[in-house]
């Protein structure tokens, strides 16, 4: 684990922007104009999708992907410049917020500054043609990091934008050598000290994949030596599974449970329920009870969380990556509010120190429970499953009181109505 990577960290709240697709201006201005809302949810960091130029060539759809850059130190002009860039930055600074930017050092699209200045610092083909490791990305090529002049060029990259912003989300982090990102850190902490690091780690059968290739694909333990969060990609397929069918609810739980084992003890997960890359939560869930059910356990889990933009008004369609395709935000039922309550408790009851920390599903009722067990007990009971009438819980029969809306309960016979559920309870 980074060696000054803060617990605290699993009370920082993002909000995942994408620019283009945010705002009709498609722009940093776009977004500026939004801050007071996003703040409003109680958000802690302001994490922007690439921004910088396409590249043209071999590129997806009519606009292309962000991920498939052109230039690492340039702004699309179509979203903004420098000192609106500059401008969102300080605002969301004015209102407590940091920003976070994505950077994409696995790979370039094959019209990069990079491909026509330096084409030796890529991974070439048994033909010796660029090309990528991953056949489905088509729209890009691989850069290769056994050249020590990529490392000098990758690393100032980081420093420019380190002057500027708090924090980075590197895609596709454990596809670039460890070695590189040690250095990078601690490079970049010339500049800014402070800087926050969020990986995006990647599922256990991708690196399966890779690592029969004979390629980097590093673990979760591997990259939190230099990361202070990533994904929870490591349990994501089975929260897809589960919401499938696939598997049983107990399945999920025990693979959320052993990540408190398997990591160092600080580590830090960023939870969410959808994000760029995935379907949006209301492709899986159409009862907006249920939504609300897994928005609170999202919170209350070990961790960070994560809003991804247009989740507040559960925005029913994932924004192309490769197309002008705005966000709806024209959705009567907004949970801004809800999302916002679900901060600030984890803030107020749930401890970022570790203490005895353990999660169970009930295969039976549908039901997760999460306990945080130190002088005292936090309960969280949630009926994601929706298919009993009462829900077991390790509670004394008695009348409680749910810090979530403060309304009573009572247990019964060692159960709870289903329908009482969210519940956050300190006993």
């Amino acid at each position: 684990m980074a060696e000054n990577t803060s617990k605290t960290l699993r009370h920082m709240h993002l909000y995942s922007v994408f620019v283009r697709n945010f705002s009709e201006e498609g722009t940093f201005d776009g977004v500026t104009k939004e801050l007071d809302r996003i703040k409003q949810m109680d958000v802690d960091v302001i994490w922007l999708l690439p921004f910088y130029p396409n590249g043209e060539k071999n590129k997806k759809g009519s606009i292309g992907s962000p991920y498939a850059i052109k230039d690492y130190r340039a702004i699309d002009p179509t979203q903004g410049d420098i000192d609106s860039f500059k401008n969102l930055i300080n605002e969301a600074h004015k209102r407590d917020m940091k920003v976070m930017i994505d950077i994409v050092f696995n790979h370039t699209s094959p019209d990069s500054v990079l491909a026509n200045e330096h084409p030796e610092w890529f991974y070439k083909t048994p033909e010796g043609n660029f090309g990528n490791r991953v056949g489905d990305w088509s729209d890009i090529i691989d850069l290769d990091y056994a050249h020590r002049g990529l490392w000098e060029y990758q690393i100032e990259t980081l420093k420019y934008w380190a002057q500027y912003v708090d924090g980075f989300r590197v895609d596709v982090a454990p596809l670039v050598p460890l070695a590189f990102w040690k250095e990078a850190r601690e490079r970049v902490a010339e500049v800014n000290p402070e800087m926050i690091w969020l990986s995006e780690s990647v599922e256990p059968n991708f690196i399966k994949e890779l690592r029969s290739k004979g390629l980097t694909a590093l673990s979760d333990s591997e990259i939190y030596q230099v990361f202070d969060m990533t994904y929870d990609y490591d349990v994501r397929h089975a929260f897809e599974d589960y919401l499938t069918g696939k598997i049983q609810l107990s399945e999920y739980t025990r693979l959320l449970d052993h990540q408190d084992t398997v990591y160092p003890e600080n580590y830090v997960k960023m939870r969410n329920l959808e994000n760029h890359d995935r379907d949006r939560i209301t492709s899986f869930v159409s009862d907006e009870r249920v939504i609300l059910e897994w928005s609170a356990f999202n919170y209350f889990q070990k961790g960070s969380a994560l809003i991804y933009n247009g989740q507040e008004v559960q925005a029913d369609h994932t924004p192309s990556l490769f197309e002008i395709d705005k966000i709806d935000w024209n959705f009567e039922s907004g949970i801004n509010g809800y999302l916002a309550h679900l901060s600030r408790l984890k803030r107020q009851y749930i401890p970022t120190d570790n203490v005895v920390y353990t999660l169970t599903g009930d295969d039976e009722s549908g039901a997760i429970i999460v306990s945080y067990e130190s002088e005292q007990v936090l309960y969280g009971i949630f009926n994601v499953g929706q298919t009993a009438k009462t829900i077991p819980v390790p509670l004394e029969d008695g009348e409680y009181v749910n810090l979530l809306n403060e309304e009573s309960f009572v247990v019964e016979g060692g159960e709870i109505p289903a329908d009482a559920t969210p519940i956050w309870i300190q006993k």
